[in-house]
């Protein structure tokens, strides 16, 4: 009863909000750490996300991550990480310049590797989130967030029962438009 009543108290937030859809570019930078081993790694990652919501309550949030990866996190010549994300995210509107916000969600993605048959591995992830929302005008805002997400990549070896797993830290810089 009280997921019923949270569910409806939300969805009745977003129907009588002034909800719009924008759109987000972003850079951010990207260090992951291998928990099993001695390893990590660090990249430039590129964001394109699209979003509904009121920027002052709550939104839903799409991203696409592109992250430029160099390092040996599976095996060797690992490369490219593609990523899709679903966020939530809650803004406080303190009357203050800034919207502070918190944001959870989950991701997935896949990294060209040669430690896979395939060429790549699958990972999934957990994300959590906080930042700033920088409002110029109706429009236009300014993003700094920090992201944690914890990922899991598929197994490398049937037999083995241990999955690669990595904490990965991300700061971000963005622009959003709001339509």
């Amino acid at each position: 009863m009280k997921k019923l009543l949270l569910l409806c108290t939300f969805l009745s937030t977003m129907a009588f909000a002034d909800v719009t859809p924008y759109v987000g570019a972003g850079y951010s930078f990207y260090h992951e750490n291998v928990t099993n081993e001695n390893l990590s790694a660090d990249a430039n990652m590129a964001v394109l996300k699209i979003g509904y919501g009121e920027r002052k309550t709550y939104t839903i949030e799409f991203s696409l991550d592109y992250i430029d990866n160099n390092k040996n996190i599976a095996g060797k010549n690992d490369g490219v990480k593609y990523g899709f994300n679903v966020d939530l995210i809650k803004a406080f509107d303190f009357d203050i310049y800034v919207l502070p916000y918190f944001k959870v969600g989950l991701g997935m993605g896949k990294m060209l590797s040669q430690a896979d048959i395939d060429g790549d591995l699958t990972y999934g992830s957990f994300n959590l989130g906080a930042g700033f929302f920088i409002p110029f005008n109706q429009h236009f805002d300014i993003e700094l967030g920090y992201d944690y997400r914890y990922l899991s990549y598929e197994k490398l070896n049937e037999e083995d029962s241990n999955y690669p797993k990595t904490h990965v830290n991300i700061g971000y810089l963005g622009i959003n438009y709001r339509f």
